[in-house]
C-alpha cells in the first residue's frame, strides 16, 4: 500500500497514525504528510535519532537500550507503542535501523526494524536492506507502509 492509499483506508476507518523514527529521521512522516487530507490521519511523529531520545521521547526501556542497543526488534516495538501513547493514535510505526554506510553497535548497514502497534496487535518486521543510504531509508518507508497496509486490508 502506498502513501496514498495508506491514508484513504485510514480516513476511511476514521484512525489515525503517529510515527517514532530513528533511521528515517521522519521520513515516514513526511511522505504521508504529501497526500492531500493527511491531516485528517496523521497525528504526528517523534524524531528519535540519538539513542536517549529513543527512551526519553518515545518511552523505550533504557535497559532495553543498554542491553540491546538502538538497533533491536524489541526497540522497533517499543518505539511504536510510544508513538501511538505519545501522540494519541490508533496505530503506532516505529523505525529503527543502520542506513550506513558503517555498521553500528555491530550491528550491518541495511538491517533494519519496523515496529506496529495497533488495536490489538503488537508486530515487527526485519529487513535486511541492500544498498546507500538513500534507497535503505527509502525502503523501510516504503517496508513501515506495507506492515500498516496488512493490517488494514
Amino acid at each position: 500500500m502506498d502513501e496514498k492509499d495508506l491514508v484513504a483506508a485510514l480516513t476511511a476507518r476514521g484512525e489515525t497514525v503517529a510515527t517514532a523514527e530513528s533511521l528515517t529521521a521522519g521520513l515516514v512522516c513526511a511522505t504521508l504528510a504529501r497526500v492531500p487530507g493527511a491531516s485528517a490521519v496523521l497525528r504526528g511523529g517523534l524524531v528519535v535519532y540519538a539513542t536517549e531520545l529513543k527512551a526519553v521521547l518515545a518511552g523505550v526501556s533504557a535497559e532495553l537500550l543498554a542491553e540491546h542497543g538502538a538497533v533491536h526488534p524489541e526497540v522497533a516495538a517499543q518505539l511504536a507503542e510510544g508513538a501511538r501513547e505519545k501522540c494519541g493514535a490508533t496505530w503506532g510505526l516505529g523505525l529503527t535501523g543502520v542506513a550506513g554506510p558503517s555498521a553500528q553497535d555491530g550491528v550491518a548497514p541495511g538491517t533494519v526494524h519496523v515496529g506496529l502497534a495497533g488495536p490489538g496487535t503488537r508486530t515487527v518486521r526485519t529487513l535486511a536492506l541492500d544498498g546507500d543510504r538513500d534507497l535503505i531509508r527509502t525502503e523501510s518507508v516504503l517496508a513501515a507502509f506495507a506492515l500498516l497496509g496488512e493490517h488494514l486490508a
